[in-house]
């Protein structure tokens, strides 16, 4: 499937995003965020994908926004226009933070503003050495969007989210890792074989488990211990239920790999005494 600037592919149960706007950095511009959307939400409702990619084409991973079409919407006072361009952001990221399903982003090289943050949604980051992050948004007199201000700080911390906010400043791909921004940089040639070899590792793992430890990290956060302990009992009681908790305990026993199907994904989410649903 591919639109205009957004090319998908699945692959061994692999769906990978690519942006394909390479002459101008994969800058976002027109119809291209609610491309990207629509991707996302197509590879989250597919059963065959069971990890996502997302990249770009070229040597940006993405530049953000199309300054020379947000200049036109800022000259002629267009707000109603670019609000909409704030609300697909919006949908991109709770997309991809809602998706039952692992999302790694390989980052080829710059994201900035809307890419940077398009990046940091995901739940897992790989870097090039080529690659960058800024939170650029104010060297054009922009505020952060694209969940920025949720992602960042919960990475690096209130002091360093806010040193990255109000300097904009593109960070190197090392730094980026020290501080916690990236999982892994590694040589621009391995980045991809690297992504991929994620995603294919992830896609053979039984999908239950991994949607509600995605859902355990965005809870943690904001729960208080007690909560997290009554997420896990629930979680666990799903888990223990499932065809692929049985695979695997069989499988350990008998010594060979386990062969997980669709997650055997039980009807109703289970629920704790206290209400705690998975």
């Amino acid at each position: 499937m591919s639109a205009a600037h957004v090319l998908i592919e699945i692959e061994d149960g692999v769906g990978t995003l690519t942006l394909n706007r390479p002459d101008k950095l994969n800058a976002f511009i027109g119809e291209m965020r609610s491309e990207i959307a629509r991707g996302i939400e197509t590879l989250g409702a597919d059963d065959g994908v069971r990890a996502v990619i997302i990249t770009g084409t070229g040597r940006a991973f993405c530049a953000g926004a199309d300054v020379k079409y947000l200049t036109r919407l800022i000259e002629t006072r267009a707000v109603d226009e670019a609000v909409a361009l704030v609300e697909a952001g919006r949908r991109v990221a709770a997309a991809i933070r809602g998706m039952p399903k692992p999302v790694i982003a390989a980052v080829n090289g710059p994201a900035a503003g809307g890419g940077a943050n398009l990046a940091l949604a995901c739940d897992l980051r790989l870097a090039s050495e080529t690659a960058s992050i800024g939170q650029t948004f104010n060297r054009i007199g922009l505020h952060p969007d694209w969940g920025g201000t949720y992602a960042v700080p919960r990475l690096v911390g209130p002091a360093r989210a806010a040193e990255l906010f109000f300097f904009a400043e593109m960070v190197p791909a090392a730094e980026c890792e020290r501080i916690g921004l990236v999982n892994r940089v590694v040589p621009a040639d391995e980045l991809m074989p690297l992504a991929r070899d994620w995603a294919r590792r992830l896609a053979r793992k039984p999908t239950l488990p991994l949607r509600l430890a995605k859902q355990a990290v965005q809870r943690s956060l904001s729960s208080s211990f007690e909560e997290m302990l009554d997420y896990e009992t629930a979680a666990q009681k799903a888990c223990f239920e499932s065809a692929d908790a049985l695979e695997g305990v069989r499988a350990f026993v008998d010594k060979r790999p386990p062969r997980f199907g669709s997650g055997g994904e039980v009807e109703n989410p289970a629920t704790t005494e206290a209400g705690t649903r998975v």
